[in-house]
């Protein structure tokens, strides 16, 4: 199998578990108060991990549940198995399976797998992003007043101060507003021109690589500010590329 097919086939792998197992009760690995993790994160990346390694035993995997593979290799797979897990947990039908490679720091594909309702978007570099298999593209909306805004309002007082800010000012010019609970959903929704803009200032890596390579390959625009206490934890701001998102930041 080819990269982009072996991330395909690992995400429906992994999102058939999810499906089969909605309504079912849950393991829960470890509980805070913004936060769950479930025995299923840990199970679905093992089988992702899996899955990539056996076709590309010389690369990394760098994911929300640990590493595998070989860290000295510049190709890496960063793996999300779960976006969205409290929406899991709660049977929200709200979340995905992220998979994103890259060479060194230059993102080479993506894939974001919704198994509730089987949409899966996919990317390569230099290519159109596409949705079930047709090309899809950014919105052309470019007032905020006919936009619908994502804004996350991340899990710590600073983040969540930013983010409640960030909300009313959005909520005084965007024509809707939506906090959704899977920072991947919301960039691949960008990417088919469903929502205009996803705004938090605390995200991981492993939420967003997918969901950048696609917004970016359909002319929208990612703006990721590291974190200076974690290399791996950004400020996004990511749109459509047309409207004035930074007059409500």
């Amino acid at each position: 199998m080819t990269e982009i097919e072996t991330a395909v086939f690992a995400a429906k792998k992994a999102g058939k578990i999810l499906r089969e197992n909605f309504h079912a009760p849950k393991n829960v690995d470890e509980a805070t108060h913004h936060d769950l993790k479930l025995a299923l994160d840990r199970e679905t990346q093992d089988l992702i991990s899996e899955i990539i390694l056996e076709n590309f035993p010389n690369h990394a995997i760098y994911g929300e549940e640990g590493l595998a593979g070989d860290q000295s290799s510049s190709h890496q797979w960063i793996v999300d198995p779960i976006d969205g897990t409290v929406n899991f947990f709660y049977c929200i039908p709200h979340f995905c399976v992220s998979i994103a490679k890259r060479i060194k720091d230059d993102l080479q594909l993506g894939v974001i797998y919704d198994p509730m309702v089987d949409e899966l978007w996919t990317v390569e570099k230099g290519q159109l992003p596409k949705l079930n298999g047709a090309e899809i593209s950014v919105s052309q909306r470019k007032n905020l007043e006919e936009s619908i805004l994502f804004v996350g309002c991340g899990k710590d007082e600073e983040a969540l101060q930013t983010g409640l800010v960030r909300f009313k000012n959005a909520s005084l010019r965007a024509r809707k507003m939506r906090m959704m609970g899977s920072a991947a959903l919301g960039m691949a929704y960008i990417a088919c021109g469903r929502l205009d803009a996803y705004v938090e200032s605390r995200i991981s890596l492993w939420d967003i690589a997918a969901g950048q390579l696609m917004i970016e390959a359909t002319g929208g625009k990612v703006t990721l500010t590291p974190n200076p206490n974690n290399p791996d934890v950004y400020s996004i701001v990511a749109s459509n590329g047309k409207i004035p998102i930074n007059e409500i930041l």
